[in-house]
């Protein structure tokens, strides 16, 4: 339960730290007389301005985000499609490539799962994608040719969303934009603590307010960018794509291999 709140709240906490030097710079500034100008009516402006461009921003990324939440789920579909041909196959003609197959499949998917926590390197996984054609090529003679090609349909699905999920993972989203937005958020801030609000209370948490606000839409724009996070068994991140299905598909193949053994033993 702690794991859980910790988890869900990350992104606050990182932001927290901010906070507190912003309430602790505002309350020095003003102790020590280095308030240089008065508050100015084009303050909302900027800080207006400057949510507008947050929102631009965590607009584009949220489109790339909520693609790869489809992303481990279709991938666990095609990967599982293939496994329940190559069961058919061995049912009607008990082939042995298609249980080695059921084997290469689990190989891909334990692959992928590993390479999704960067333990592994793309074009390994990829060459096993590719390492599937010699198992199509053994079933051309046991079945019909357009059971081959719905095979090679799901392994090009495969190999896209593959393809797809590394360059979400190695492109960031307007770099530009980022930097901008940064820039305008420091120094919006750093006015802030340079304003005359006489001293109040209400003030310096508003300042407070404005500045945690402004630092967490940056947080989250950053998390975003990259749904698959992921450093070894750690997820760096606070919003990482779930990879649920790719942990059930391997329990399910893992099925099949056995009811594949079972049979085979009968």
């Amino acid at each position: 339960m702690l794991r859980s709140f910790l988890d869900r709240y990350r992104l606050a906490f990182k932001a927290l730290p901010v906070v507190i030097a912003v309430a602790v710079g505002k309350v020095t500034f003003t102790w020590l007389g280095w308030e240089l100008f008065d508050l100015n009516p084009l303050y909302t402006g900027l800080v207006t301005g400057n949510f507008f461009l947050l929102g631009f921003l965590l607009v584009g990324v949220l489109a790339d985000y909520k693609e790869s939440e489809k992303l481990p789920g279709e991938l666990a579909a095609s990967v599982e499609t293939i496994a329940d041909e190559c069961m058919i196959l061995y049912e009607d003609r008990q082939a042995k490539a298609a249980r080695d197959c059921l084997d290469h499949l689990t190989l891909i998917s334990d692959g992928v799962r590993t390479w999704l926590h960067r333990r592994e390197e793309t074009v390994i996984v990829l060459d096993r994608i590719t390492r599937l054609n010699s198992f199509f090529l053994q079933f051309e003679s046991l079945t019909q040719p357009n059971f081959i090609v719905r095979l090679k349909q799901e392994q090009s699905a495969i190999r896209r969303m593959v393809i797809r999920i590394n360059t979400i993972r190695e492109t960031s989203f307007v770099q530009s934009g980022y930097t901008i937005a940064q820039l305008t958020t420091l120094l919006l801030i750093v006015g802030l603590l340079l304003a005359e609000f006489g001293g109040s209370g209400p003030e310096l948490f508003l300042i407070c307010l404005i500045s945690f606000v402004l630092v967490y839409i940056l947080l989250l724009i950053k998390d975003l960018d990259d749904p698959f996070d992921y450093n070894g068994d750690t997820q760096l991140g606070a919003a990482e794509v779930s990879l649920a299905p790719l942990d059930h598909l391997q329990e399910r193949l893992a099925r099949h291999v056995r009811f594949v053994d079972d049979a085979a033993t009968n």
